[in-house]
């Protein structure tokens, strides 16, 4: 067996199971034959933690796991890094098996591969923020004077400078966070973990550190494995979205895909208040181009949000734009009527029943 992953860092989790008893062995073939969570539970007091998880997390991308409480999306993190030992299945990452790993390929695997930001920041508080964030490096072995050089680059990066020298209990939650944030980066692991890691902050300083993530995720493309139980964290930092309920994955797909499509009425009530316009992009809805009438054109890029090829429809005056690639070349046609339609109704085959989509579309942009 291989003892370091490849360059290509993505996860590939197969058929994982987590039961917490000590039967459990002889519990997984119970949850095979039907068995609920719950009976599990009442008639052998065992707890399911994990049942039967496949989830493919490509290189270089978020990928948000969510639920609600005790749905098993933090046992489901603890695996990757195996601070939890599975039932069943395999943690493959970059080829190798990190469950098949020996205690020395397990270390330089943490030490080197995966880093880890907590929801309760866990910084150590009779460091300094610099103190915290060289801890990777020093575990790692690093010189001295090299080690303080990354981390006071990142500290930098995430709107620290000049604190390094203040201890935690002097910064807001927010601050501490943007320590855990630096102390996780300097490592320069490829994969990243974040448990609930917003999710003790304010609403605004929330949304702050979302927008941090989602500005140094464009240049360092990590593997970052989210973990969160807000809807509107996940559709907003989410290459892709696994949604766990009770140990089991009921959903999985890009935000787009949760949000048009959701698998049944516990997705469905999920979603169901989402701005649709905010999340879905042009390209879920768009049609082949084919051609426009001359001078009456209107180009948006692929990634475009349905707000914002509404809003700009409007402002042109115009009832159609055309959807154009990297290179500026078409590769699809919208119409107004068709961007309504999804936005407010769900089918674009509802369209014929809007009157004056213009008027509509104005409302929605108020």
């Amino acid at each position: 067996m291989a003892t370091n992953p490849s360059d290509d860092f993505g996860i590939e989790i197969k058929h994982l199971y987590k039961i917490f008893g000590y039967q459990a062995q002889a519990s997984i073939e119970r949850v095979k034959q039907g068995m609920s969570k719950a009976e599990l539970l009442s008639r052998h007091s065992h707890v399911l933690g994990l049942k039967d998880i496949n989830i493919s997390m490509p290189s270089g991308g978020i990928q948000v796991i969510m639920g609600l409480s005790g749905s098993g999306k933090s046992t489901l993190i603890r695996h990757i890094n195996r601070l939890i030992e599975p039932t069943a299945g395999e943690v493959i990452v970059g080829g190798v098996d990190v469950l098949k790993m020996s205690p020395h390929e397990l270390r330089e695997f943490r030490r080197h591969s995966i880093s880890m930001v907590f929801q309760k920041f866990a910084l150590l508080p009779n460091r300094t923020v610099l103190e915290n964030a060289v801890y990777g490096l020093e575990i790692q072995g690093m010189a001295r004077g090299r080690q303080v050089e990354i981390a006071m680059g990142w500290l930098e990066r995430v709107g620290l400078k000049g604190y390094e020298r203040h201890y935690p209990n002097q910064l807001s939650g927010g601050m501490q966070q943007r320590v855990g944030l630096a102390r996780a980066l300097a490592s320069d692991a490829p994969i990243l973990l974040m448990d609930e890691a917003f999710s003790a902050l304010d609403p605004l300083i929330r949304m702050d550190m979302q927008s941090v993530l989602l500005d140094l995720q464009k240049e360092i493309r990590k593997t970052i494995v989210f973990i969160t139980h807000d809807l509107d964290e996940a559709l907003r930092i989410g290459d892709r979205i696994a949604i766990l309920r009770d140990g089991e994955v009921v959903q999985q797909g890009t935000r787009q895909e949760i949000v048009m499509s959701p698998a049944d009425d516990y997705i469905a009530n999920f979603v169901k208040e989402v701005n649709r316009g905010r999340v879905i992009g042009v390209e879920a809805i768009m049609r082949p181009f084919v051609s426009v009438k001359a001078g009456a054109t209107l180009t948006v890029p692929l990634g475009t949000s349905l707000e914002s090829a509404v809003k700009r429809l409007v402002e042109a005056g115009l009832d159609e734009l055309v959807v154009t690639d990297s290179q500026g070349q078409p590769v699809g046609q919208l119409a107004l009527k068709s961007i309504i339609a999804t936005m407010v109704t769900s089918t674009v085959s509802e369209a014929s029943q809007l009157v004056q989509p213009r008027s509509v579309a104005q409302a929605l942009l108020r």
